[in-house]
């Protein structure tokens, strides 16, 4: 009971602080900043934490991210206060340059519990083995230390509107802190790579419920690389996105994370994952391979007749749609049968077996071959604890 009450007095907090931070955002009537935008991911984390924690108490995932939630958004919260107390009504709030500080290092500190010990420990709380606990006193001291060398780094507070300068910063050691930021990054990044390899390891060596709680957490981490994929490779596109949409989109792709998460841990729907991936699959590359015919009909065709550079004809425009619409459904059922003879082999085998069975009922005459062969073809493609067959005799009538 006090491990629940803990962790609902932790989400009051965080929605107090989330409240404030977009009351700031509104009176400060700037463009929506990336801190407001955290509240979506940072709730997200915050949650799932609090209802795990509720639950499962022992596993140290939820409590993970109960402090990632929490502590994201007290730096968010700074932020805005910083940005308002300096910015829109400069010296009506106190304790701005605290606020400010608490902005150089409170978002480290929670990305980088993110990605190292949620990595490393989801989803059953515990390491994958003994071996990984160096990994892990490794990671617990590169999420100490790098916040710490931030927060007492000189220089100005670059988040901070007029960018004053560190009040706790040290300027005799200003050089070594700075080396020594830069060997922190080095070793984050390397157990960023180390905690994602674990997930690996960890999947490989999996069964049963554990094999599908790292899949939702994969899906989960899956698009929000993707995004962070198509952003470095279109970048050009990308650009021409309005500044807040992208950054909603991001905000929306990040909150899967927690989402996933807490579906895992709870296992609410848990085997519907297989069925997700799949379908995602599919309709992503299918609207990938019909995008890009269309692109190449508009073009080639505004090409072929002359109108390169300019608007393609209304008429080309027509055609490229007409043909989309009619090479979805052949295409759609390629894709799904690619699919599911890559991802999902015992459907793609199962219909393999009833196509075969069909084909042997029209030409099988003997009553016990069939017999045998339609109880083998049932427990192949549904695989039932038992099956028996019951057939009528012959000189039996059927009731009216």
């Amino acid at each position: 009971m006090k491990t629940r009450t803990v962790a609902w007095v932790a989400w009051c907090v965080w929605a107090i602080l989330a409240g404030l931070a977009v009351l700031l955002q509104a009176l400060s009537r700037e463009g929506i900043s990336a801190a407001a935008l955290g509240v979506l991911p940072l709730g997200g984390f915050m949650t799932v934490g609090a209802v795990v924690v509720s639950r499962q108490p022992r596993n140290t995932v939820g409590w993970l991210c109960c402090v990632a939630g929490l502590m994201g958004t007290v730096g968010g919260f700074a932020e805005e206060y910083a940005r308002y107390a300096l910015g829109s009504q400069p010296g009506l709030l106190p304790g701005v340059l605290v606020m400010g500080w608490l902005t150089l290092w409170v978002g480290a500190f929670w990305v980088g519990l993110v990605f190292t010990l949620l990595l490393l420990l989801f989803p059953t709380g515990r390491l994958p083995s003994p071996r990984w606990r160096p990994v892990a006193w490794a990671c617990v001291a590169s999420v100490t230390a790098g916040p710490a060398v931030l927060a007492l780094t000189p220089g100005p507070m670059a988040q901070v509107p007029g960018q004053p300068t560190n009040p706790l910063g040290i300027e005799n050691a200003a050089a070594t802190l700075g080396r020594m930021g830069a060997l922190l990054n080095i070793c984050l990044a390397l157990l960023v790579l180390l905690c994602a390899a674990s997930v690996v390891v960890r999947f490989q060596h999996a069964s049963g419920v554990e094999r599908q709680q790292l899949k939702w957490f994969a899906y989960g981490a899956g698009q929000l690389a993707l995004l962070l994929g198509s952003g470095l490779a279109l970048s050009d596109l990308w650009e021409r996105v309005p500044q807040g949409l992208s950054d909603l989109v991001f905000s929306i792709s990040f909150a899967m994370i927690p989402v996933a998460i807490g579906i895992a841990i709870l296992r609410y729907r848990l085997y519907d994952i297989d069925r997700l991936i799949r379908r995602t699959l599919v309709y992503g590359l299918l609207t990938a391979l019909l995008a890009a015919v269309y692109a190449g009909l508009v073009l080639g065709s505004g090409q072929l007749f002359g109108r390169v550079g300019a608007e393609p004809p209304s008429w080309a425009v027509a055609a490229a749609t007409l043909a989309v619409a009619a090479l979805f459904q052949p295409t759609r059922g390629r894709i799904q049968q690619a699919v599911d003879r890559r991802f999902n082999r015992r459907r793609y085998d199962a219909a393999r077996t009833i196509e075969a069975f069909s084909t042997r009922l029209r030409d099988e005459v003997d009553l016990d071959s069939l017999t045998a062969e339609l109880l083998r073809v049932v427990g192949q493609t549904m695989e039932p604890t038992q099956a028996s067959l019951w057939l009528r005799a012959s000189n039996e009538r059927s009731p009216r």
